[in-house]
């Protein structure tokens, strides 16, 4: 599949729903992967079983808080920087590129670094939705180490990071984001297809393209929504899929902590005043609360929506009086082992309960 201008806002969009707030703002991303393709050519979607297993693969993205992105703006050539630095370090010919995460923007970069490179996109990603930490990605949870890695700051500077620990990876690349203005563009995880194989979240970037589409087309009320995108989780490794709250934004409190958006939103009812919802941030949705009742947490998907018109909301655009949606769904099966729930789960966020899925809390 040939990844057209008229595949990248339905990609867009629906890679921000699966983001749970977080990816970053797809907008800025967007406009440079539609530059991309005008200006090299469309990028290729595979499945990753259209590769060998020897075939040489980089995750390409960004990294910082996701504010930041809204203001230090995002250029075309930073993948293709970064990707030929990588080559020139490792000696690699890379085969093809992967995201990070389906989440807004780091849908779009690889994109973009694919059609500046001539090399197709894998469909698919280390997270099936979006998490703000490197050894969160099902990349590192089978054991693949995301250095050699090449950094690329806003004005074109690189940096190498290798011979490091996953956990020392991610505090040296978050300080690195926070003194080249909060945003980098990074290549990480040199691997084969063979490795990738075993721990891809599959089909994520077609599913985004899917639910977009539906966004686009049926655009309005979220309830009526949220029924038309049912079928399309169906077939998927997603759970569940519920409506969680519907009300307005009363409070959103978040600030840059560490390289990351760290706060909280307060929502109201809009039947019933005296009812109060609370959910956590960092980077994204974390958890949802109402009173001492947990209806949702981190890794099951947190994704809010306009209520009105059933588009989704990044954290970092949330704002106070806006009506939303809160909308549940399970977490693919990647984040449910125990490795998984060890790097993923409310623990690791500094939260003092385990995992508990989504269908159980809400049955």
């Amino acid at each position: 599949m040939k990844l057209q201008q008229h595949h990248l806002q339905d990609l867009a969009s629906g890679a921000a729903f699966l983001a749970t707030g977080g990816g970053g703002d797809p907008f800025l991303s967007l406009l440079c992967a539609q530059q991309a393709i005008k200006q090299f050519d469309a990028a290729e979607l595979i499945s990753i079983d259209a590769l060998p297993d020897d075939a040489a693969i980089v995750a390409v993205g960004s990294v910082g808080a996701p504010t930041t992105s809204l203001e230090l703006l995002p250029s075309i050539d930073d993948p293709a920087i970064a990707m030929r630095a990588f080559e020139r370090h490792t000696g690699l010919n890379i085969d093809a590129v992967v995201s990070f995460e389906i989440g807004g923007a780091n849908s779009l970069i690889p994109i973009v670094a694919a059609a500046a490179a001539g090399i197709p996109v894998i469909d698919g990603d280390g997270m099936g939705r979006a998490l703000p930490e490197v050894q969160m990605m099902t990349y590192s949870i089978a054991g693949i180490s995301p250095t050699p890695s090449i950094a690329v700051d806003y004005a074109g500077n690189t940096a190498t990071f290798e011979g490091i620990t996953v956990l020392e990876y991610e505090e040296q690349i978050r300080e690195f984001a926070m003194a080249r203005g909060g945003m980098v563009t990074t290549v990480e995880f040199g691997m084969n297809a063979g490795q990738l194989r075993s721990c891809l979240v599959p089909d994520t970037v077609s599913l985004a393209i899917s639910i977009g589409e539906v966004l686009r087309i049926d655009r309005g009320d979220a309830a009526q929504l949220i029924d038309r995108l049912q079928p399309l989780f169906a077939p998927t490794p997603y759970g569940e899929m519920r409506i969680l709250f519907s009300g307005t934004v009363a409070d959103v409190a978040t600030s840059v902590v560490g390289g990351y958006d760290i706060g909280f939103a307060l929502l109201r009812s809009d039947r019933d005043p005296t009812k109060q919802i609370k959910v956590d941030i960092k980077n994204e949705y974390l958890t949802v609360w109402d009173g001492p009742k947990l209806l949702a947490s981190v890794p099951d998907l947190i994704t809010f929506v306009d209520t009105e018109t059933g588009q989704p909301i990044n954290s970092e655009r949330l704002s106070f009086g806006q009506r939303v949606t809160i909308v549940g769904i399970g977490c693919p099966p990647h984040f449910r082992t125990a490795d998984a729930l060890a790097v993923v789960g409310p623990r690791c966020f500094g939260f003092d309960f385990d995992f508990t899925p989504i269908e159980q809390l809400l049955a």
